[in-house]
Formats: structure tokens, C-alpha cells, sequence
């Protein structure tokens, strides 16, 4: 375990890097660039007006040098500082960073509650009418966009109820634990239902195939309650795909973040990328997609070290 542990450490390496290296790249082939929003029309029209700001945002280099440096900030757990705002990428995340913690686990949650009981449900009374409504309910949910129930539940809000109208202003947890978690219920069960089709569906179809095996059979032969042998026997062999699934989700999961919390004026990460990447803030942009990308990869690790907590049969060398 120890040494496939060390080796997947050691492999993420590369594969940050290669992350950097994309990231890097990509935000300054986009058209348009911070300096000119910055100076203007008339700045922009005046090189020495460009070239003093290229000077003093450090742009003037040339790219292998800015990528270089940015590596070695990098290696420093500096993630920059903001062009827009100069404060540093680094304080601004450690406020905005719990938001969208909150809001993804929240999410994550809902998914799962919503997911793998109805999934099983719909695998042990097969070809059913509850089988039927189970995957009715997923296709509903995989067929309507998360930023379109959100609008429509605050355009509706606004003339027949009140308890999906967001807040006019951010309730932060430690002020208000509870005026929190009511703010930030309706914006996780939105993003949560999304993703809960997917898994749904999938647990239905590994709960299935699980249901088919020898052994299952031979525990309905042995005359054991049902109960007993969907969770003993069935539900944890049928986990394990799931998990996987769940855990691939979280890019999934980040990006909706975005497309939430700004319909909720939420002030999380998400929301912060998108004034970035409207601003051509180049240090912002880069920071988010790097730690968001590390993120990603310790999740999988996790998931993976998970596998042998569910199965004791899985062994890592």
C-alpha cells in the first residue's frame, strides 16, 4: 500500500505540470489582454503607456520566462497576486474556498441521498411502475440544466413564493449557522439533483448486474430476509463502480459552482473565476485552475485508497 501510494504521488507530479503548462498557454492565446483593459483607449493607443504597464505587471518578458517564474511561486505556494484588486490570490481563496467547499459538499450530499436509494430501489423491483418512475425522475434530471431550474425557481419566487428568493446579501456560517445553510439549501439540491441523475442511473445498473452474481443467488437459496441480502450481501460489491463515479463527478461538480453561485450571487471560488476570466486577470485564472486541478487528483487518490475500505479483497502494490 505504501509504495503504490508513493508511486501515485510521484506520478501527480507530471501531471500538474502538464496542467500548468496547458493553463499557461491557453489564457494567453485568448484575444485581448489585461493591459489594454487597464489603460483604455488612450493608454492603450500610447506605447509608453503599455510598455510602463507591461513593466510593472511583470508581462514584458517574454512567455518561457513568465512561465518559469510563475513555476518557481509555484514551488512556493504562492499563487500570485491579482492585477485587479493587488491582493493576493492566495487570501482571496482562503475566504471564497470554504464557500464553495460548503456549497459542493452540500451538493455531493444531496446527490448521494437522492441517488442511491432510488437507484436500488429501482434495481431490486425491476421493470416495475417504480422502476418506471425511478428512471423517469433520472432522465428528468439529466434533461434540465441546473442554471435554468435555478432562474425559473427565482422568477417564480418572486411572484407566488418567498423561500426561493436569494438573499440580498451572503449569510457567512460563522455569523449565522442556520440563516447559512437555509440561504445555501435550495442552490445545493439544484446542483445536487443534477448530478444525481448520472449516478442514479449507474447505481441502478451495478445494483443489477450485482444482483445476478452466484453468490447472491445462494443467500436467496439459504432463505435470508431481504434486507439482509440486498445490504449485506449486494450494496457494498455495488458501491464500489459508484464510488468511482462520484468520484469523477467533482470536476463536474466544480464547474456547476460556477454557474450557481453566480445566479445566487454567491461569493465562492466559482464566482471569483468568472469576473477573472472577464477581467483577464492572468494570476487569478491560473491559481483557481491549478488548485482545482489538484484537487481533482487527490480526490481520485482518495477514491482509489477508498476501494480497499469497501472490498478488503483489493490490495495496492
Amino acid at each position: 500500500m505504501q509504495r503504490y501510494l508513493v508511486r501515485r504521488l510521484l506520478l501527480m507530479i507530471p501531471t500538474l505540470l502538464g496542467v500548468t503548462f496547458v493553463v499557461f498557454v491557453m489564457i494567453r492565446a485568448v484575444p485581448g489582454d489585461i493591459v489594454t483593459l487597464i489603460a483604455g483607449d488612450y493608454g492603450a493607443a500610447n506605447p509608453e503607456t503599455k510598455a510602463a504597464l507591461l513593466k510593472e505587471y511583470q508581462l514584458d518578458d517574454n512567455i518561457p520566462t513568465q512561465y518559469a517564474r510563475w513555476l518557481g511561486e509555484l514551488a512556493r505556494f504562492d499563487l500570485g497576486k491579482s492585477i485587479i484588486s493587488d491582493r493576493t490570490v492566495g487570501s482571496e481563496l482562503k475566504t471564497r474556498l470554504p464557500v464553495t467547499f460548503e456549497l459542493g459538499i452540500m451538493a455531493l450530499f444531496f446527490s448521494v441521498v437522492i441517488a442511491v436509494p432510488i437507484g436500488i430501489i429501482s434495481a431490486v423491483r425491476q421493470d416495475t411502475p417504480v422502476d418506471y418512475a425511478g428512471r423517469s425522475f433520472a432522465i428528468g434530471l439529466l434533461a434540465a440544466p441546473g442554471f435554468w431550474i435555478a432562474i425559473m425557481l427565482i422568477t417564480l419566487a418572486g411572484r407566488y413564493f418567498t423561500w426561493g428568493v436569494p438573499p440580498k446579501t451572503y449569510i457567512f456560517i460563522q455569523d449565522n449557522p442556520l440563516g447559512n445553510i437555509r440561504m445555501m439549501l435550495v442552490p445545493a439540491l439544484i446542483l445536487g439533483g443534477g448530478l444525481s441523475g448520472s449516478v442514479m442511473r449507474f447505481t441502478r445498473s451495478t445494483m443489477l448486474e450485482t444482483l445476478r452474481q452466484d453468490y447472491i443467488r445462494t443467500a436467496w437459496s439459504k432463505g435470508l430476509r431481504e434486507r439482509s441480502v440486498i445490504v449485506r450481501h449486494a450494496l457494498r460489491n455495488a458501491l464500489i463502480p459508484v464510488v468511482t463515479v462520484i468520484g469523477l463527478q467533482l470536476p463536474i461538480l466544480v464547474g456547476g459552482t460556477v454557474i450557481i453561485e453566480s445566479v445566487y450571487s454567491i461569493p465562492g471560488m466559482g464566482r471569483y473565476y468568472i469576473t477573472s476570466v472577464n477581467n483577464h486577470d492572468y494570476p487569478v485564472i491560473q491559481g483557481i485552475n491549478i488548485l482545482v486541478a489538484a484537487i481533482v487528483v487527490f480526490t481520485n487518490l482518495g477514491v482509489d485508497m477508498l476501494y480497499s475500505v469497501l472490498d478488503p479483497r483489493i490490495r495496492y502494490s
